[in-house]
């Protein structure tokens, strides 16, 4: 497993360049529109927080993560599986599972990276608050990364190489807009409020959110992001395919 670590790390390390976008788009985002007065605004909706406070940071982590889960997860194990590596690792003592755990664990370091840049990025421009309920913070993005990186996989079980991304694009941004990426979930009809509630991102996005203000993630988030784990990681190990 270390040597199939060492590889993949090192094959990511000569193309960084998807990765590093997925890491500075979402960063660059909160530090360019962090400027604008809106945001530094304090808003009585927000309990009057500022939204460049919790909501924003928060939000821009989850397209951090839902940007590797959606897209780079299911490119990578889909061109693997279409170049016919996995067939042949099958056939070798080396598992194929052992890629796709390597895989996992790459993307999952990507996203606590770019998660502690961010941190450390909007405190250090604009003031942002560290994550105060730092255990609730920490399951939250915990069971929010390994529920995502579940359907990703499943997008990789079901479509090849060249539609992998596209498929994980049209995905990705309706989730994103119910979750409130683009307005405070608190602005939204309520409606839209309700489906989110039980989608994969926004139940994510509102738990770190929550714990970044110093509250617990609620009990519907957790259980949303847990479900959707079980269900999506039960899925795509019925349906993947090695070759």
């Amino acid at each position: 497993m270390r040597k199939i670590l060492a590889v993949e790390t090192r094959l990511l390390l000569r193309e960084p360049a998807g990765l590093i976008f997925a890491i500075l788009l979402p960063i660059g985002l909160l530090l360019i529109l962090g400027s604008l007065p809106t945001f530094r605004t304090p808003d009585p909706k927000l309990g009057g927080m500022r939204i460049i406070d919790n909501h924003f940071p928060a939000m821009m982590t989850a397209l951090a993560v839902v940007t590797l889960a959606f897209v780079f997860v299911p490119g990578a194990l889909a061109l693997y599986r279409e170049k016919g590596i996995l067939r042949r690792m099958s056939t070798t003592p080396v598992h194929p599972g052992k890629l796709l755990a390597a895989q996992l664990v790459l993307n999952g370091a990507t996203a606590v990276v770019a998660v502690l840049l961010m941190i450390v990025a909007g405190r250090l421009v604009h003031d942002v608050p560290i994550p105060k309920n730092v255990a609730g913070f920490a399951l939250s993005f915990v069971l929010g990364v390994a529920s995502l990186f579940a359907i990703g996989l499943i997008i990789a079980a079901v479509v090849g190489a060249k539609a992998a991304p596209a498929v994980g694009n049209v995905l990705m941004f309706p989730l994103l807009f119910v979750s409130g990426m683009w307005m405070p979930r608190e602005v939204m009809p309520e409606a839209l409020q309700r489906i989110g509630d039980f989608l994969p991102v926004a139940p994510f996005g509102q738990a770190l959110r929550d714990t970044w203000a110093g509250g617990s993630p609620q009990v519907l988030n957790l259980v949303v992001m847990a479900v959707t784990l079980l269900v999506a990681g039960v899925v795509a190990v019925r349906i993947f395919r090695w070759e």
